[in-house]
């Protein structure tokens, strides 16, 4: 007489049975998860480890070894390996630590002439000073062994991952910048007409380069080639700068083109607007921390202007982002600057001013939305 089938009760949750279900489909889980859990699957419809095991390709054994650990461990604890008995790990925590340590220093901390560690430098001064440190189990260690220390401790010290540290002051000086924006939004609400105020956002853009072709453009030819073609040489014929100012009021754009940005050329710019607006306008500028805005030169042409006819708020260090103008200079990059090819330094300044020209016939006006209800 057959002896009667034994039955392992074996409970699978709803939850439990989605994700068996979603491993058992996998492409990407280990082998040996996606057997198990096909295993389980399939003793669920049909509590039988012979008929499992035909079904799946393995032995009976193999269905009770996985059916007895999800009695033991739970349904995904059964997917999981079983811890094996191996030969005991030769480098200890300790020296691990060490080499972590190490890891978080820099090479030339330790007298060498890189900045940051290779793995191949740090496993060779790891092996040279192991045994003197007490940690002999370090002596023959390899690269690749040190790969994996670190990358088990989470650890890349080859790498550098840049942040920026806000300098004193950042917040009190961003409040300040937030206020006259929030100036800019009460002015343009208010029902008065006019105002003596004009409310500048400026800035310098150095470094427009007067690029020239050494040969023609080719134009876009359909089937043939979508975009205009370029030759690869090019001829350089020096820099320019833009020094600009937008009015937040009106949108209107103050502009000057120069070779340079000194403060000779910045006072020339404040000359301009001192003959844009009448003699009773306060001017008051949101600018960044150039040198030439706060240079000699620059003061002792502001000490014989009128009493409040020019004052500067300026941005905090790493903060030139909440200018304004800033904006304006990108805006200006994409749509003229972007691909622009001149014969001379004289036809750049041109266009530029000839762009500069067209934003004016129909001013936007600039409006700052960040933060502005957190503004005194």
């Amino acid at each position: 007489m057959a002896a009667p089938r034994r039955i392992m009760e074996v409970s699978i949750g709803e939850a439990d049975l989605a994700r068996l279900e979603a491993i058992a489909r996998s492409r990407t889980e280990p082998a040996g998860r996606v057997e198990r859990a096909r295993i389980l699957l399939a003793y669920r419809a049909d509590p039988s480890t012979y008929a499992v095991g035909a079904a799946i390709g393995v032995t009976h054994h193999t269905v009770l070894r996985c059916l007895d650990r999800a009695v033991r461990l739970g349904v995904m604890g059964a997917l999981e390996d079983s811890p094996r008995p191996g030969k005991p790990p030769e480098i200890t925590d300790d020296a691990k630590a060490w080499l972590i340590s190490l890891a978080c220093q820099k090479a030339k901390d330790l007298a060498y002439p890189h900045e940051l560690w290779t793995t191949r430098l740090l496993a060779r001064h790891v092996r040279e000073h192991a045994a003197a440190v007490g940690h002999p189990c370090l002596a023959g260690i390899v690269q690749g062994t040190v790969c994996k220390i670190l990358a088990r401790h989470e650890v890349k010290p080859h790498k550098v991952r840049y942040y920026l540290e806000r300098r004193e002051a950042f917040e009190a000086k961003m409040a300040d910048v937030l206020c006259v924006y929030r100036e800019v939004a009460i002015l343009r609400a208010s029902e008065t007409a006019e105002t003596n105020v004009a409310i500048i956002s400026y800035d310098e853009k150095p470094g427009i380069q007067a690029i020239a072709n050494t040969a023609p453009d080719l134009p876009p030819q359909p089937g043939s080639h979508a975009g205009f073609a370029r030759d690869h040489e090019y001829q350089r014929h020096g820099t320019l700068s833009l020094l600009a100012g937008i009015d937040l009021l009106t949108g209107k754009v103050h502009a000057c083109v120069e070779d340079r940005h000194r403060s000779r050329e910045f006072v020339g710019f404040l000359k301009r607007l001192d003959d844009a607006y009448p003699a009773d306008t306060a001017i008051k500028l949101i600018l960044d921390n150039h040198s030439a805005h706060i240079s000699k030169e620059t003061k002792a042409w502001l000490a014989t202007q009128p009493e409040g006819r020019f004052s500067f708020v300026f941005t905090p260090k790493h903060g030139s982002w909440l200018n304004l103008v800033e904006g304006f200079f990108s805006k200006m990059a994409r749509s003229l600057l972007r691909h622009i090819r001149v014969a001379s330094k004289l036809e750049l300044k041109t266009r530029i001013l000839a762009y500069l020209d067209d934003i004016n016939s129909e001013p936007v006006i600039h409006t700052w939305t960040y933060k502005i209800g957190e503004a005194a």
